[in-house]
C-alpha cells in the first residue's frame, strides 16, 4: 500500500495559548458528543435507522446537514441490516463511513458484521448499549456490545462523553492505518452516557486535522479499477483469518502511537486500561463502562479509610490488552470482576477473558454479575463487594442483587 506522509510527533507539540484557542468546553450529552466527533472526522456517509437510545445522535447529524454545518449524506435505510450493509458498500468506495445502534438493532446487524472486518472495512460504529429483551428493557447493560467481541472489529468502551469524543477520532485513526483496516466499535452505555449532559472539551478541526490523514484506500471499488471484494474461497479461509489475527496485534501499537499523538494535541491521556490508586493495592475492581465513575467514588471513600483498594477500568477490549491488564493487576492478591452482563450457562463475559490472562497468577478471583438491564449500582454496592472480596478466601461467583 502507499505510504502515508505522516507528521513526526514532535511537530504536534503546541503551545499551551495556543491549545487554548484550539478547543472549546460545551455541556453536551453523549449523543452530542458523538456527533461532534463525526462532524470533526469528515464522516461522508452515514447510513442511519432510528432506535433508542442512538435516534438523537442522527437527528444532530441530520440537523447539520439540513442547515450546511456537515458536508455528508445520511441514509435512513429500512433496517439496521441495511444500515451496515450500505455501510460496508460505500466504504468500499473509499468514503469514510460512520453507524450507530444498539440492542435488539445490532443483532440484527449480526450477519453483517463479519463482512465489514473480513472485506477489511474500517468503518466506525457506536453501540448504545441497551439490555436485549426479552423482557423489554430500556436500560443498559454490555451483553449487546460484548456479544460483537469475536466478529474481527476493534472494540473500545467509554465511562464518560469526553471519552466517546475523544474515541471516534481515535478509532478512525487506528482502524484506516494501512497495518489494521478493521472496523471498529465504541459502547456508550444507553441515558447514562447518550441522555446526560457532561461538560466536553471539543477540540477545533485544525486539531483533529492534523491527527486524522484522509482516508486513502488502495484496496476499493472503483469503476475505472474493477475488482470484486469479499469473493469465495475453499482452503485459503484460514489465510484471512490469520491475517485479520495479525491486523488486531498491530493494533496495539497502532493505539499506543494514537493515544501517544493524542495526548500531545489535547492535553488528555489515555492507555488501554485506566488504572485507580493501584500504586499499592492489595484488592481491585476491574470493570468497563459508565459504572466505573461510581465505583472510583467507592474506592476514593475507602481509599480515605486507610483500606487498599484499587480499580482498573478497560478501555480497549479488542485486541484484548493482555500485557496492560497483567501489570495492572501484578501486585493484587483479590480481585473482584464487575461484570454489567451475562454469558448464561457460564460466568460474566468480562470475567472469563480476566481468568485466561491471569490463570497461573494464584489470585483470589472473583466475579460479580451486576447493573443487568441498567440495574442502578451505588457507591454502597462496591464498597459492598470491595468488603467481602477483602474477607473472601477463596474466589467466588455472586450477583449483585
Amino acid at each position: 500500500m502507499k505510504k502515508q506522509n505522516k507528521k513526526p510527533a514532535k511537530k504536534f507539540k503546541l503551545s499551551k495559548k495556543r491549545e487554548l484557542e484550539l478547543k472549546s468546553r460545551e455541556l453536551i450529552d453523549g449523543n452530542s458528543a458523538c456527533a461532534f466527533a463525526v462532524k470533526l472526522c469528515h464522516v461522508e456517509s452515514i447510513p442511519a435507522f432510528p432506535i433508542t437510545p442512538q435516534t438523537e445522535l442522527m437527528e444532530k447529524l441530520a440537523l447539520w446537514i439540513s442547515t450546511g454545518e456537515l458536508d455528508s449524506y445520511l441514509n435512513v435505510m429500512e433496517s439496521e441490516h441495511s444500515v451496515l450493509s450500505a455501510a460496508v458498500g460505500s466504504e468500499m468506495t473509499g468514503v469514510r463511513t460512520f453507524v450507530s445502534s444498539g440492542s435488539q438493532g445490532l443483532m440484527l446487524m449480526h450477519e453483517i458484521l463479519p463482512i465489514a472486518s473480513g472485506t477489511r472495512m474500517p468503518i466506525v460504529m457506536i453501540c448504545g448499549s441497551r439490555a436485549l429483551s426479552a423482557p423489554i428493557a430500556l436500560w443498559p447493560d454490555h451483553n449487546d456490545f460484548l456479544s460483537c467481541r469475536d466478529f474481527g472489529w476493534l472494540m473500545m468502551a467509554a465511562e464518560i462523553n469526553q471519552e466517546l469524543l475523544d474515541f471516534i477520532c481515535i478509532a478512525y485513526r487506528v482502524a484506516e492505518s494501512k497495518n489494521v483496516l478493521l472496523p471498529a466499535l465504541i459502547e456508550m452505555d444507553g441515558f447514562i452516557l447518550s441522555e446526560t449532559r457532561e461538560p466536553v472539551e471539543i477540540p477545533r478541526q485544525e486539531i483533529v486535522d492534523r491527527f486524522l490523514p484522509e482516508l486513502k484506500l488502495e484496496t476499493m471499488l472503483d469503476v475505472e479499477k474493477p475488482m470484486t471484494l469479499g469473493t469465495p474461497v475453499l482452503e485459503d479461509y484460514q489465510n484471512f483469518k490469520e491475517q485479520m489475527q495479525a491486523a488486531q496485534n498491530n493494533a496495539l501499537k497502532e493505539f499506543e502511537k494514537a493515544f501517544k499523538e493524542w495526548k500531545i494535541l489535547t492535553g488528555r491521556k489515555y492507555d488501554f486500561v485506566e488504572k485507580v490508586w493501584m500504586e499499592n493495592a492489595e484488592i481491585a475492581i476491574v470493570m468497563m463502562g459508565a459504572n466505573a465513575t461510581i465505583a472510583k467514588a467507592a474506592v476514593r471513600k475507602m481509599r480515605s479509610e486507610g483500606k487498599k483498594v484499587g480499580l482498573v477500568k478497560l478501555r480497549i477490549l479488542r485486541p484484548w490488552p493482555e500485557k496492560s491488564i497483567m501489570q495492572a493487576l501484578k501486585k493484587c492478591k483479590k480481585i473482584a470482576v464487575v461484570d454489567q452482563n451475562i454469558s448464561l450457562g457460564k460466568n460474566g463475559i468480562i470475567y472469563n477473558e480476566i481468568c485466561e490472562t491471569l490463570k497461573d497468577e494464584g489470585k483470589i478471583l472473583s466475579n460479580y454479575i451486576a447493573g443487568l438491564g441498567g440495574k442502578h449500582l451505588s457507591i454502597q454496592d462496591f464498597e459492598q463487594i470491595l468488603a467481602d472480596l477483602e474477607k473472601s478466601k477463596k474466589s467466588e461467583k455472586k450477583w449483585l442483587s
